[in-house]
């Protein structure tokens, strides 16, 4: 690779990681041809885009991109794919479920919404994560729920609380 593509790879590698809040680093190697043809579906049908990098070339685009990596730079060794997606917890979704039928791929690291987490530990913590619109959707759900119990509270004690309120009234006059 000349010296020219290696700054292109760079470039492009960069901008991905620009484009991403939700980067995955993970070691895919060891897997046939046939299993790695599976994860990439997988990865397809979860919409995470896997590729596989050379580490120091990631680094690089890692050191120029305007993100803090924290420690996942120190992960990059041996082979290393790497793995994006819109949604925080859908590549880790991926790699427990394929984990399944395969010890492959383990999480090397990740970078979600610029939280940092560095090992295959903490697996199980990132498929918990959720997304802004799962949050935001909870919220709104917790919000109504006090509304909804007092609107069904006076629609089942209709009668008792008009009788209150008419007595109350009455009491004023």
């Amino acid at each position: 690779m000349t010296r020219e593509e290696k700054s292109q790879v760079i470039n492009d590698l960069t901008a991905q990681l620009a484009d991403n809040a939700n980067i995955y680093l993970a070691d895919i190697s060891g897997l046939d041809a046939d299993t790695t043809s599976k994860l990439r579906r997988a990865c397809f049908k979860a919409n995470v885009k896997l590729a596989v990098v050379k580490n120091t070339l990631l680094a690089k685009a890692m050191e120029a991109s305007d993100k803090d990596f924290g420690n996942l730079p120190e992960t990059l060794k041996g082979n290393t794919s790497l793995m994006l997606s819109e949604v925080g917890n859908a590549p880790a979704k991926v790699i427990k479920t394929f984990r399944k039928k395969s010890e492959k791929p383990l999480l090397k690291g990740a970078f979600v919404e610029e939280a940092i987490f560095v090992g295959d530990d903490q697996l199980d913590t990132l498929v918990e994560i959720k997304s802004k619109e799962e949050l935001i959707g909870e919220v709104i759900t917790l919000l109504q729920s006090p509304a909804k119990n007092v609107i069904s509270a006076l629609k089942g004690s209709g009668s008792k609380l008009s009788g209150i309120l008419k007595t109350l009234s009455e009491k004023e006059g």
